[in-house]
């Protein structure tokens, strides 16, 4: 009889440790760098307010710095995260050799970075005319958020995205909607070979976001983001 009632309680615990686990918030315990440009336009200010806030409810600990920040303020972090509000003549490839995973929604950072080529609307840029669909064109990664393949609405009513072309080494998640040539979202896994030639000092990430469609996501571009940090962070 006492073995039954500790046979119960030891699963009981196990039981509560599991659902605890699954609980946990996404970035509990994690350190996480958000490097933005602070003196930009209010629109972009406010959009990258909302991401802080997102990624704080994400259970985040969020370091803001400003675009001009050395590399080493990433000594530390569990993951950075480069908004599309930095100016790409001032960050450049600053962080290209850093060895603490990196998302971005810069596309024009994304050379400097070795994540593309260099020429612009050829190798990266933006895709000015707002768009509600993605092509879901790897939905078994961990990356796609086990969302289906093929066109996904991302947007709530529409968003500007910024693409890549990224190097044989990327893993490619989704694509512009009727031009599989412009990637929306990419990664390389550490170790990769990423277009410039260098091997990925740690996993690198490209989103499809541009400076205010954060706040035009609704729950599928949302599953996305976070599939994003999770799998920076080292999720499969």
């Amino acid at each position: 009889m006492r073995f039954f009632q500790k046979s119960c309680v030891l699963a009981l615990g196990l039981a509560v440790a599991a659902v605890s686990a699954q609980a946990a918030p996404l970035g509990q315990g994690k350190k996480l760098l958000f490097v933005l440009q602070q003196k930009s336009k209010p629109d972009n200010i406010a959009t990258d307010t909302k991401v802080r806030q997102h990624l704080e409810a994400l259970g985040f600990s969020v370091q803001v710095v400003d675009q001009t920040a050395p590399a080493s303020a990433a000594d530390g972090a569990d993951l950075v995260v480069i908004s599309s509000t930095v100016s790409a003549q001032v960050v450049e490839g600053k962080f290209k050799s850093t060895t603490v995973p990196i998302i971005t929604w810069e596309s024009y950072i994304l050379p400097h970075m070795g994540l593309t080529g260099r020429k612009l609307d050829s190798d990266f840029g933006t895709q000015k005319e707002k768009v509600r669909y993605l092509d879901l064109v790897n939905a078994p990664h961990p990356l796609a958020a086990g969302l289906p393949a093929g066109m996904l609405n991302v947007f709530k009513e529409g968003g500007v995205v910024n693409w890549g072309k990224p190097g044989l080494g990327a893993t490619i998640i989704s694509t512009v909607a009727g031009d599989p040539s412009r990637v929306t979202e990419f990664a390389y896994e550490k170790g990769a070979t990423m277009q410039s030639g260098l091997n990925a000092p740690a996993r690198r990430v490209s989103l499809f976001l541009e400076n205010t469609s954060f706040t035009e996501l609704n729950d599928a571009g949302l599953k996305l983001f976070d599939a994003a940090l999770q799998w920076g962070l080292g999720g499969s």
